[in-house]
């Protein structure tokens, strides 16, 4: 009976809490934006049950819309204008021109930020920990570094058991360690505490390459 249990966690407990946290994300969304969504647009105002996701729909097809505007020259103005405005205001300017940033340098087309999956030694020498790579250190960072350290780059050294939060560190090129793993391999490997090991297919077929050099020599054998 407790391998019965243990078996039916382990299949009931990942589909619950993936369903958990998608369903809070559509609520989370939905709150937001549903209050803004007109009377006549808005479904739970005549239906005699509310419709989840309707919120998240009405967000994504704003978000496109808003870029396929900005996309002309009259879009273009607007948002220049808006953006001259914020950068009237103090304080507000800061976080806007940070975030701003950030969205650009994470999703500019053919960005390569967070898609490498390394190993640095942190917090001492000798010992190692997962990192991602975000950008070559640019700046005065990099200017300052040239001489003490070569070139570096920008890695991510996330926390465990929640990736959302770590350390940003400066590591110098050479003393990286480039891995094979993708980023969601990486981020399993890190949200279990090591527990969830991606496979290696280096050492697999290295394995494979032995079995069967292994059979040869006894098929060699036998004959």
């Amino acid at each position: 009976m407790r391998n019965y249990f243990f078996t039916g966690l382990v299949i009931c407990a990942p589909l619950a809490i993936t369903a958990y946290l998608t369903w809070t994300l559509i609520q989370w969304v939905d709150s937001w934006v549903k209050p803004y969504i007109p009377a006549a647009y808005n479904p739970d105002e005549y239906l005699p049950f509310s419709i989840p996701g309707f919120g998240l729909v009405v967000a994504l097809i704003i978000i496109t819309l808003v870029g396929f505007l900005t996309a002309n020259l009259i879009g273009r103005s607007i948002v220049n204008y808006g953006e001259y405005l914020l950068s009237r205001m103090p304080v507000v300017r800061n976080i806007y021109s940070a975030l701003k940033q950030i969205f650009e340098t994470v999703f500019r087309e053919g960005s390569d930020s967070f898609e490498r999956v390394v190993l640095v030694e942190y917090p001492r020498k000798g010992i190692w920990a997962l990192a991602f790579v975000a950008t070559d250190t640019l700046g005065e960072t990099q200017a300052r570094l040239n001489e003490p350290a070569g070139k570096t780059v920008s890695v991510f050294l996330p926390t465990t058991p929640n990736p959302t939060s770590g350390f940003l560190l400066f590591v110098p090129v050479a003393d990286i360690i480039e891995l094979d793993m993708s980023v969601e391999q990486a981020a399993k490997l890190v949200i279990s505490a090591g527990l969830v090991a991606p496979e290696f297919q280096a050492a697999k077929d290295e394995a494979l390459k032995k079995r069967t050099e292994e059979r040869v020599e006894v098929d060699a054998a036998a004959s």
